[in-house]
């Protein structure tokens, strides 16, 4: 059975591979109330390098570990892309659509890291 942490993993690792920035990975485990395990959230520069980012996520995770997810939504405007992992939620935002919902501050008394953008 795949734990939650190597979704998260190979979430991070698919951004990476297309240069998303701002990762960051909500862990929201030792919440009593919450809607999942685990956020991650990264940012784009256009609707097409979100697309991309969507594309890599779907296409690495499913090719790492096998796993598909339950539901993605945004890909019409591609404005904000989340995925549906059960326990895990990914979010890839066009950089002013994050920062206008600025989700992961919703979540501010969660363990929040911050990954290291690629150079």
């Amino acid at each position: 059975m795949v734990e939650n942490k190597q979704i998260v993993q190979m979430i991070v690792e698919g951004v990476q591979e297309l240069k998303g920035k701002k990762i960051v990975v909500v862990d929201m485990t030792g919440l009593h109330e919450r809607a999942c395990d685990y956020f991650v959230i990264c940012e784009a520069d256009s609707s097409t390098h979100v697309g991309s980012i969507a594309d890599s996520i779907k296409n690495y995770v499913q090719q790492q570990i096998g796993i598909k997810p339950f539901a993605v939504d945004g890909r019409a405007n591609a404005e904000w892309i989340a995925f549906d992992y059960g326990q895990v939620f990914a979010h890839v935002f066009q950089s002013p659509i994050r920062a206008f919902y600025d989700i992961e501050h919703l979540w501010a008394d969660a363990a929040i890291n911050i990954i290291p953008d690629l150079n």
